[in-house]
């Protein structure tokens, strides 16, 4: 059996950081640190998770404010909203959740956010930050699995990492993070030809393409690897699952994230670390690093 890299344990780890960080922050600068979400329309799973972000936020001690908009919100207001979270003194960082509704333009909400605030680590100025190592608002789910990987002493240094995916999201900071771990680091990605011959090749696989079960028993997977599976998909039973067939590769590698109880987790308590360390920075707090 391989080891399974549950998050639970990780992110307890790190919210008892992120608790200590936040009393500091309350202690010297007189208020909580707090995260301001905006949901724009009625996705049901986007509003589970800005609910879950919210909830997280209470129960560590920072401060939550909460922003909803019906899905006809104009592209007008909803930089006028950014804008004024952006000025206001008492908020540390800024998540638009995503996905918006199509007459929206996302890159432009998504450059007007005060680099110093984004949470999500989405603006240009924080992703050049990232592409040179010098970023402390880091990627949440990319970062989180990072911190998987230490919390089960998962060596990256030195190892060949696959990336499968490229988006803005996930793949390509995911790459990048790996890369400054000293990891050597290849991406997979639609276009990508004979998959097989890189997955044979990798001591670690990143899985964020979207694709229920893409990465089967078929591939040829390297004897002790580590397989991430960042997918949230549904089967055709209607269960969750990942972008890896859980069943059909966990025989096969030493180690391996389940679906679900494995990366989702982590993108929240990153952004607890994200917003805690925005307010440290902005407040110059002393002794407070989560």
């Amino acid at each position: 059996m391989p080891v399974l890299l549950k998050a639970a344990p990780v992110a307890e780890a790190i919210y008892s950081g992120v608790s200590k960080s936040a009393e500091a922050v309350k202690t010297q600068a007189g208020r909580p640190a707090t995260l301001a979400t905006v949901l724009v329309g009625d996705d049901p799973a986007s509003q589970i998770y800005v609910r879950r972000k919210g909830e997280m936020s209470v129960k560590l001690g920072l401060g939550h404010q909460d922003f909803k908009f019906n899905s006809k919100i104009s592209q007008k207001e909803l930089l006028q909203t950014v804008q004024k979270l952006n000025a206001d003194g008492k908020v540390d960082g800024i998540l638009v959740q995503r996905p918006l509704p199509k007459h929206l333009n996302e890159t432009e909400v998504f450059d007007l956010i005060d680099p110093a605030k984004d949470v999500d680590c989405f603006s240009p100025h924080n992703v050049g930050l990232l592409s040179q190592g010098r970023g402390t608002l880091l990627p949440c789910t990319p970062a989180g699995i990072l911190e998987i990987l230490k919390f089960y002493k998962i060596d990256v240094a030195g190892k060949n990492a696959l990336v499968v995916g490229r988006s803005d999201i996930v793949g390509k900071p995911m790459a990048l993070l790996l890369l400054h771990a000293h990891a050597t680091v290849s991406v997979a990605h639609s276009k990508t030809k004979n998959l097989n011959e890189y997955v044979s090749q990798a001591d670690i696989v990143v899985a964020a393409i979207g694709r229920s079960k893409f990465l089967g028993s078929n591939l040829s997977w390297k004897e002790g690897a580590v397989v991430v599976d960042v997918g949230m998909n549904r089967s055709a039973d209607g269960k969750l699952c990942g972008d890896v067939d859980f069943e059909a590769v966990s025989s096969r590698v030493a180690a391996i994230t389940p679906v679900p109880g494995g990366v989702g987790p982590m993108t929240i308590a990153m952004l607890m670390v994200n917003t805690v360390r925005a307010a440290v920075a902005r407040e110059k707090i002393a002794a407070a690093d989560c």
